[in-house]
């Protein structure tokens, strides 16, 4: 049985520890709240031009060309991760790393050459280098994910955009995590070129939808489509940078929660280990004091 000062010290070093998850998840949470609503702003914005598009395509005649929408064989793919600079954020990095290492396998038993991976974030960025890929973006990658802004998204995504013209990869898919909810993160895998041209079909009228499918377009609908793939490209970049942001922190919250309440459960049990060893170190002195007051 330990003694109690090894049974204090570890009370006092799991309450140390309580100190910071709980501290650790206080910043989350802050920086949950401003990401949260980062996300939440832009994705009405994404959401009807992706509608204000598929009206587009649905009302032209023929089919919509585009250099960006280009379905030709796939034999040299790149991927985009998204994870996190640091840790301490649960299943988040690796469930992405995880699907990382599948789509390479799964691409090297096809014949697939996957060229490059560009990593947002210093984790995918090491996850990529220990699995020998062709990696970019290294700490300019980390640095965008600390202060998410658009024009670097967009830079980003104009050079995989122009690399697909020049026939130099086939496909682009992103590979990072969707918020759904503070309690719920979605792993997504989802192609980012060739762009889908898609009609989407309406669930609901067109009155509770809020949508209006009779647009006035100058100079044409074909002109303004060429337009707007370019711009829809960059958004969804930048767009899934912000989803990426917001999971990590509600991964990380989620994760010191569970920290801090698991060293609430341990400090309870210490505490009551401590007290029946004190307990017993008393009773042990008393017979040892009746003990030599009846010789």
């Amino acid at each position: 049985m330990p003694s109690l000062k090894e049974v204090k010290n570890r009370i006092n070093s799991v309450n140390s520890t309580r100190k910071i998850t709980s501290a650790m998840k206080m910043v989350a949470s802050a920086k949950l709240h401003s990401a949260q609503k980062s996300i939440e702003s832009m994705r009405p914005y994404e959401s009807r031009l992706s509608r204000i598009m598929g009206t587009f395509v649905s009302t032209i005649e023929g089919e919509v060309s585009s250099p960006y929408a280009v379905e030709r064989p796939v034999t040299r793919v790149a991927l985009v991760v998204l994870t996190s600079n640091s840790s301490l954020c649960g299943a988040f990095n690796g469930n992405v790393v995880r699907e990382l290492r599948h789509t390479i396998s799964h691409y090297h038993d096809i014949g697939v050459k996957v060229t490059a991976v560009y990593a947002l974030g210093k984790k995918g960025f090491e996850a990529a280098r220990k699995a020998g890929m062709p990696h970019r973006m290294g700490n300019e990658g980390a640095e965008l994910l600390d202060h998410p802004a658009y024009p670097p998204a967009a830079d980003i995504a104009q050079q995989l955009m122009e690399q697909f013209v020049a026939g130099e990869i086939d496909r682009v898919e992103l590979i990072y995590h969707h918020f759904k909810s503070a309690g719920s993160q979605i792993l997504v895998k989802e192609q980012f070129l060739p762009v889908r041209l898609d009609v989407p079909t309406a669930e609901q009228p067109e009155k509770e939808s809020g949508y209006l499918n009779d647009y006035i377009v100058e100079p044409s609908k074909e002109e303004l489509i060429v337009k707007l793939i370019p711009k829809s490209l960059h958004l969804k970049l930048y767009t899934a940078m912000l989803d990426s942001l917001a999971s990590e922190h509600a991964a990380r919250v989620i994760a010191m929660q569970v920290a801090t309440d698991n060293a609430d459960e341990l400090l309870h049990d210490l505490t009551l280990q401590y007290n029946k060893t004190r307990q017993q170190a008393i009773t042990a002195e008393l017979l040892d004091i009746v003990g030599g007051s009846m010789q």
